[in-house]
């Protein structure tokens, strides 16, 4: 049986902006352990898998599509967005 994460994208910490954070993410969880490579000795293993993100507008699609497809999927909550409100002004006290 497949495994998998669902989880809401995160605010990228390099950028102001909010684009795509509504965005419901699937990834599937590794089915076989990562191995070195026998002649390069990179990390890799055979699962194609893992490459793949399946991008949703809501919780209740992401949902669905495991369901529907036999996946079992564990759900992120995402943490509550707390703004730190302040002024220029603030600087100086």
């Amino acid at each position: 049986m497949t495994s998998a994460r669902i989880f809401q994208r995160p605010k990228n910490a390099m950028q102001s902006g909010k684009a795509l954070l509504d965005q419901w993410i699937l990834e599937f969880a590794p089915s076989e352990a990562r191995r070195p490579d026998p002649l390069m000795g990179w990390p890799g293993s055979a699962d194609t898998q893992t490459q793949i993100t399946l991008k949703f507008a809501s919780l209740d699609e992401a949902k669905a599509y495991a369901d529907k497809h036999g996946i079992v999927a564990t759900i992120h909550a995402t943490p509550p967005r707390r703004l730190k409100l302040q002024a220029y002004a603030d600087n100086f006290r």
